[in-house]
């Protein structure tokens, strides 16, 4: 059973899924800092004021707090907005990347084609001998 454990923990999936987890607490911390420093102020600037928790509602004397739920789906929004463009600009950049790649290998002549030059080549030689 030990061995098996071994196994399932050396495997490859296991190992990329743990650095995923790891990758994506840190790339958290990033889009949390983006939203709540840079972008949250400027959103203050406009409407006057982010923080939407102390909003409430009194519906037959029960206070309900929807204010953190008003909250939570506009932090949602925009981490999904930065997240949008992120991965777009991720895309983008492989895409150009690929691009680059596949230009070097079209301007690369085929095995054929180099086996035509040298054929080519041993002719023109042949006939300057004789």
């Amino acid at each position: 059973m030990l061995e098996d454990f071994k196994n399932f923990i050396a495997k490859g999936n296991v190992m990329d899924m743990a650095i995923g987890v790891v990758m994506a607490s840190a790339f958290t911390a990033i889009v949390n800092s983006l939203v709540d420093d840079i972008i949250m102020p400027f959103i203050g600037l406009i409407m006057g004021d982010t923080d939407f928790t102390n909003i409430v509602l009194n519906i037959a004397g029960a206070e309900i707090g929807i204010g953190n739920f008003i909250q939570a789906v506009v932090t949602f929004l925009i981490i999904a907005i930065v997240l949008f463009f992120v991965i777009r600009s991720v895309a983008a950049f492989k895409n150009k990347f690929d691009k680059a790649e596949e230009v070097e290998e079209d301007d690369k002549p085929s095995a054929e084609e180099l086996l035509a030059e040298i054929r080519d080549e041993l002719r023109k030689n042949r006939l300057n001998q004789n």
